[in-house]
């Protein structure tokens, strides 16, 4: 059950939880496809970067981070400030518990504040626990490329699964950065006005 489940802003002082979430995945899967699990000093710098301009989560129980989740750059082009790549990572134990979903609807009320419009996941295949997750939210394969990944001496494919989350107006409105928005003080409660079941 989540009745208890908040979800907050990401703080630096979380990256070593962080971290310990995402490890084993490193370690032990192809969900993610790095090989070596980043320092505890690169780990924050990842997340200062991403913090520069995008929402970053974290779901806590009883002050326990259960997961995080986050927005990152789809493309270094000015063209694609509308659509962003999501990433999210729960605690073995709490998985199918409602986190992820707490999550990742979460992030889309951030990222619609935000004005993004399209949401992208790269996600190994086969990977049915994800891709169902995934579909169950809305969003829709749309690329599946052929044994582009090596690990754990096996070759995985890859799929891009997408989301659209606000209409394409002719003339979108502007990108507005994570930092920008939050200093809106009437905007700023409403994640966690909404974050708590």
């Amino acid at each position: 059950m989540n009745t208890d489940i908040t979800i907050r802003w990401a703080e630096l002082a979380d990256a070593q939880a962080l971290l310990n979430i995402y490890a084993p995945y490193i370690r032990e899967t192809a969900i993610t496809f790095e090989y070596t699990v980043p320092t505890l000093l690169e780990f924050k710098q990842r997340m200062q970067k991403t913090m520069l301009k995008y929402p970053y989560l974290v779901a806590v129980r009883e002050d326990e981070i259960l997961g995080y989740a986050y927005a990152s750059e789809f493309k270094n082009r000015a063209a694609y400030d509308w659509a962003v790549e999501t990433t999210i990572y729960v605690k073995q134990h709490s998985r199918q518990n409602g986190v992820g979903k707490k999550l990742y609807q979460a992030l889309e009320t951030v990222l619609k504040k935000q004005n993004i419009t399209n949401l992208y996941a790269c996600i190994a295949y086969p990977n049915p626990g994800s891709i169902g997750f995934h579909e169950h939210l809305g969003y829709q394969t749309i690329g599946h490329f052929s044994k582009c990944g090596y690990k754990l001496e096996t070759w995985y494919d890859m799929i891009w699964m997408e989301k659209m989350i606000a209409a394409h107006g002719i003339k979108p409105e502007p990108f507005i950065r994570i930092g920008d928005l939050t200093k809106n003080e009437k905007w700023k409660p409403e994640i966690i006005k909404n974050s708590k079941s």
